[in-house]
Order: C-alpha cells, then structure tokens, then sequence
C-alpha cells in the first residue's frame, strides 16, 4: 500500500530540480530503474506542474468515502424499509394502506377465479349469532387479527346480551363487543382465548371501479361459509339503516334507498353511508360478512340487502340482485376508534 501511494504521489509532484529529462516519459523509458517505472498508460495525460509554492491539488481519491457513504445511507434505507415490512408483516397490526394497488391472496394458479378466491378467504369468514332483548339475529363477520378481532356490522350485534361465533372449521367461541359505531353500522368484536386464526387481507375500496367481478362469502339463512359471486354494479350509493335494534320483520333489516323502503320501515332513528352496490346474490345472514375482489383483498362488508318477503311468489323471492356494502377504507378508518371501545 505504501508504495502504491507513492507511485501516484509521484505524478502529482515532479520535482522539476534540472535533473528530470524535460519529457518525464522519456525518462520512464530510458530509466526502467527509476521509481516512476513503469510509465503511465498512453492513454492519460499528465497533469499540470503545480507552480512553485503552490499547494498540492487535492487528490480525487478523497471523494471514494463521500461515495461511500452514501452508499452506505442508501442501503440502509432500503434494510429499514424491509425491516418495517417484515415487523408489519409478523405482527399482523398494519395500518390502512393508501396504495391502489392490492395483494394478489389467491395463489398464481387460481387467481381471478371464485372457487380460488373462496379457498383463499373462506377461513377468514365466520358466523355471528346474537342475543338480545329483541329476540337473536344471525350475521356474519370477518376476522381482521389472529387473536380473533372481527370486523362485522352494528346491526348484527346491536343491543346483544351475548354474542357467539363459529369460524368456518365449526370451532365456536364468546365474544365480547369492543366498540360500536352505529353512525357507520360498523362493530368490532373480539373472540375469547382464540389464536392462530386466518386472518383476511383488507384492500382499497378506493381502487374498485362499476363492473370489477367480486365474491361474497358469508352465511345467509344461518347457511355458514356460503360464496356468490356478481359484479360491482354501482358506487357511492345513499343507503339509510337503522341505527337501533330496530330488526323489521322476520329478522330481515330494513334499509332505505332511493327513497323506497325496502324490508320494512327502518323506522326514525337511522344513518346514511356511501355504499358499494353489487349484484352479487345476499340474503339475510350476509350482513357483516366480506365482499371480496379477485385477488382476494376485503373491499367491502355487506351490509343490506333487499329479500322479497315471504308473500311474494316463488318466483320473485330470494335475492334480488340487489346488495350493499361498506366500503372496506370506511372500516379501516374506524378501526382505532373501535378498538379503543368507542361505543355509539
């Protein structure tokens, strides 16, 4: 290292004492035995004689530890994003992403298909059965953390004494209401002593557009884990429902649209929220339950449906085609409230 040093400090400062050859090259050549031996390359000029007295020009090797350095930085920023990733991704607690895009759930294989969309998120789906003054309703949820948070809707659980789920392998457990939002018709509740739990992939609702295919899973009728599928029909559709216990008749929720109302009168006390409306087959049981793009992210939580009543004949009754959802940014951006046990 030391005499490399000094080959390059040689070219730097020729001594010019009367002695050197006037053309140092010649010298390099005519001198094998000189300490500049072996000559430059052909190919790069010589530099300048610094004047006498001078300072010696800073040498360019000086830049390599700047060059460095911010190398350095770079891949450090790139390791502390992937650190942040990997921590977001074994904790399972991320926040709502911003990003339009969405991860692809189902495998290469199956994806864009409903049946690989069903074995995607099927685990992520279960059945909520509440118990309260008014008599029991049955509804759906979707679970959001393995330690068994479920996202579902206000109406399912609202006024409930009790509150029982069953994930779709038929393992059942209690649940307890952490927060309830009535003005979203969002709940959040929470399973007693579960873990290891599948837990869903919440997309941007954001990013869906009239006509993305969709997939509805949830348990209609107390039909646990059934799947359908349709199309997003429409966006940012008013629909009004009861912000009470108010479960109209037969247990089918009434709600408000276009200013009909459907299943029953949702009676003085309700709330209006932007929905996404889809053709995708719901009956009742679907409340609370997930509505799914292709790739397998959560866009939406079902929350009203229109069910000719049971007058109707046989072949107008059943779904209608005619289904709501709230989109799953909604939810997202309430989930900190509910956690922290806000109750409305």
């Amino acid at each position: 290292m030391t005499e490399s040093f000094r080959r390059s400090g040689a070219y730097d400062s020729p001594q010019g004492d009367g002695h050197q050859s006037a053309d140092p090259r010649q010298q390099h050549f005519s001198s094998p035995e000189s300490p500049q031996w072996p000559p430059p390359p052909a190919y790069a000029p010589e530099p300048p004689a610094a004047p006498a007295g001078a300072e010696p020009a800073p040498r360019k090797r000086a830049k390599g530890p700047l060059a460095l350095l911010s190398a350095v930085a770079i891949v450090a920023a790139a390791i502390g994003g992937g650190t942040a990733y990997g921590i977001q991704e074994l904790t399972g607690k991320s926040t709502a992403s911003s990003s339009s895009t969405s991860t692809n759930v189902v495998p290469a294989g199956k994806k864009g298909t409903v049946a690989g969309v069903a074995a995607a998120v099927s685990p992520s789906i279960v059945e909520v059965r509440a118990t309260s003054n008014s008599g029991r309703s049955t509804g759906s949820g979707v679970i959001i953390t393995g330690d068994g948070e479920i996202l579902t809707n206000n109406h399912v659980i609202s006024g409930a004494s009790s509150v029982k789920v069953t994930t779709s392998e038929g393992t059942a457990y209690t649940a307890r209401v952490l927060g309830t939002d009535s003005k979203k018709d969002l709940a959040l509740i929470k399973l007693e002593n579960a873990s290891g739990l599948k837990a869903a992939t919440l997309g941007n609702s954001d990013g869906i557009r009239v006509g993305d295919q969709v997939v509805a899973i949830g348990s209609p009728e107390g039909l646990s884990g059934t799947v359908t599928s349709g199309i997003v029909s429409a966006l940012d559709r008013d629909v009004t429902v009861p912000a009470d216990e108010n479960q109209g008749q037969d247990g089918q929720w009434p709600f408000e649209f276009g200013g009909r109302h459907f299943n029953g009168d949702p009676g003085s006390s309700t709330t209006t929220y932007k929905a996404i409306q889809t053709d995708a087959s719901l009956n009742p049981g679907n409340s609370g339950g997930a509505l799914i793009d292709m790739n397998g992210n959560v866009i939406g939580i079902n929350s009203a449906m229109y069910s000719a009543d049971s007058g109707s004949t046989s072949s107008s009754a059943g779904s209608v085609g005619l289904g709501f959802a709230i989109p799953i940014n909604t939810a997202k951006s309430d989930l900190a409230k509910l956690r922290a046990g806000f109750q409305n």
